[in-house]
């Protein structure tokens, strides 16, 4: 918050509560602030001891979600090819990548077809509505 923002809060409060009251009302809001601060300290304090330090290990950066991009996790999941071992499991492989290629062009010319369908009928006409 900025320094008019907090001035803006006092005068408004000053007018609300009156010159009178405000004094109280001051203290009432620094107690709250010091026991909120109180007791988030002993909270991270006990998580500490709890985990016995093992949280200050971790690496917070590696845990941020906003760096995985489902666009690359998928990139990088259909570039690795799992290792061929024999022959048999080669000639498996490849015809899994056909089977798999011609499911994803059949899906392919499926889409388009209906794509197609879809452009080529009339829009809906409401009479009540013209």
């Amino acid at each position: 918050m900025s320094f008019e923002k907090i001035l803006l809060v006092a005068v408004v409060a000053a007018l609300i509560l009156g010159p009178a009251n405000l004094p109280r009302y001051a203290e009432l809001l620094g107690r709250g602030t010091r026991k909120v601060k109180e007791f988030l300290e002993s909270s991270k304090q006990r998580v500490k001891d709890e985990t016995d330090g093992a949280i200050d290990d971790l690496d917070w950066k590696k845990l941020d979600p906003r760096q995985y991009d489902p666009r690359r996790i998928i990139a990088e999941a259909l570039q690795d090819d799992p290792p061929v071992t024999t022959a048999a499991g080669a000639a498996g492989a490849a015809t899994g990548a056909v089977a798999s290629t011609a499911l994803t062009a059949t899906a392919l010319v499926a889409s388009e077809r209906a794509e197609r369908e879809r452009n080529q009928r009339p829009a809906p006409f409401d009479s009540d509505a013209t």
